[in-house]
């Protein structure tokens, strides 16, 4: 067995089974000692269990929600949308796969000993994401392979840096105490998202306009609680798509679980990460005095908050209508659709929780998304060509918007489209 099947069949196994041998590790490393590191790791499992659930209860029912939006829309574009899967599975395919994950590694703990990190990224799956970095550049310059070890490095260490920007924000508003998420689709949403929300927030009348699930609970009493917000946003999304009664219903109660569900599924995970967080930070202080350093995890421990749910929802027909209106577009929003509550948190948190500045931002930034996933679709087509993936018969491009509508995945594509013409 090759190298490169043995990562791809330990990535096969998901963030369900690496988290907790990541975290028992880990907790083994810093002194927590085995029983406790172990009951810490299968709690973090379960918790991910959890969130894999609630996760599928939101795709199966919006994506067929979405489907039936584009269709009666009239939507015929081009360039289809395969979701982050496909973009994962190209990227585990290409020939740089292998070394993904110990160059990952490596760098991560050169920063920190150099002090150029505060984050500890232990979320080993996503690091397919420096992996499609580094895919990107190995198709622009004809196989090389120097320039794509090069990209995987340079978009870790932006995400690292990212990653310590915005952890302050990350334990102050989502309540993720010694925790930053370092996840690539989520902090390429940040510099110009954030950007967008402070500048949004200063705009004459938009300014004062403010929805967080807090004062909405409090105008509307129950009926402004999380879960009737999902269920009335879910009946919503039902009525976009033409579904009969019963389907409006059944969608609503849907996204109404979800909206209570994963914010739950969020508490276990604390849980079995908080022995671990001590553990660390007790590690550091006794070697390095008072460093703060963070645990680097999924975005998916963010995006159970009503702000970003709400935010996310109410997006999907905003993309779909942006879709058929946008000059220059040509991607067909489906597979990724149900990934946007994922690339909206930064956002969300800094409007600090406002549903209004955040749809508005976050519109401005699935606009720029569409249009890059459109100029990245013939290198993404020709990623999942070199890993053998299947493409569905009859279409000619592919892309998707955690990937191909990543900023720091696309300017990856223009720094090597840039080198290969010199």
């Amino acid at each position: 067995m090759s190298i490169l099947e043995v990562v791809q069949y330990i990535l096969s196994l998901g963030p369900t089974v690496m988290l907790p041998l990541s975290i028992t590790i880990i907790g083994i490393c810093f002194g927590q000692g085995f029983k406790k590191a172990f009951k810490s790791g299968v709690t973090i499992g379960i918790g991910f269990v959890g969130i894999g659930l609630v996760l599928d209860l939101l795709i199966n029912n919006l994506g067929p929600a979405a489907q039936a939006m584009v269709d009666r829309m009239g939507l015929r574009l081009t360039i289809i949308d395969g979701g982050w899967p496909s973009a994962a599975a190209g990227t585990w395919g290409s020939p740089v796969a292998a070394m993904i994950i110990p160059l990952a590694i490596a760098v991560n703990l050169i920063m920190i000993v150099t002090k150029t990190t505060k984050t500890m990224n232990i979320d080993i799956w996503n690091f397919w994401h420096f992996g499609a970095a580094a895919a990107t550049m190995f198709i622009v310059t004809d196989g090389n392979w120097g320039l794509a070890i090069a990209a995987a490095v340079l978009y870790e260490v932006v995400i690292l840096k990212v990653a310590d920007w915005t952890a302050p924000m990350v334990q102050d508003f989502y309540g993720l105490e010694g925790i930053s998420l370092p996840t690539g689709s989520t902090a390429s949403f940040a510099p110009i998202g954030i950007l967008l929300a402070k500048g949004i927030a200063k705009i004459p009348v938009i300014k004062d306009m403010h929805a967080d699930p807090e004062s909405i609970q409090k105008k509307f009493g129950i009926f402004g609680e999380p879960m009737m917000m999902g269920v009335a946003i879910g009946c919503a999304l039902g009525i976009l798509a033409g579904y009969n009664v019963g389907e409006i219903f059944k969608i609503g109660m849907a996204m109404g679980g979800v909206m209570v569900l994963l914010p739950r599924m969020v508490k276990i995970i604390m849980e079995g990460l908080i022995p671990v967080s001590e553990s660390v930070r007790e590690f550091m202080q006794k070697r390095f005095g008072d460093r703060e350093l963070h645990i680097g995890l999924d975005a998916a421990l963010a995006v159970g908050h009503p702000a970003v749910l709400s935010t996310a929802l109410i997006l999907v027909p905003i993309t779909i209508i942006l879709a058929l209106i946008l000059p220059g577009n040509r991607v067909l929003p489906f597979g990724d659709l149900a990934t946007i509550p994922f690339l909206v948190c930064f956002i969300v948190g800094a409007t600090k929780g406002n549903i209004v500045h955040s749809v508005l931002a976050s519109t401005v930034m699935m606009a720029l998304t569409l249009l890059m996933a459109t100029d990245y679709a013939p290198v993404y087509t020709a990623m999942l060509k070199q890993a053998q993936f299947a493409i569905p018969q009859g279409v000619a491009l592919m892309s998707n918007l955690d990937t191909g509508g990543n900023l720091f995945n696309w300017l990856i594509l223009k720094i090597g489209q840039l080198i290969a013409a010199i």
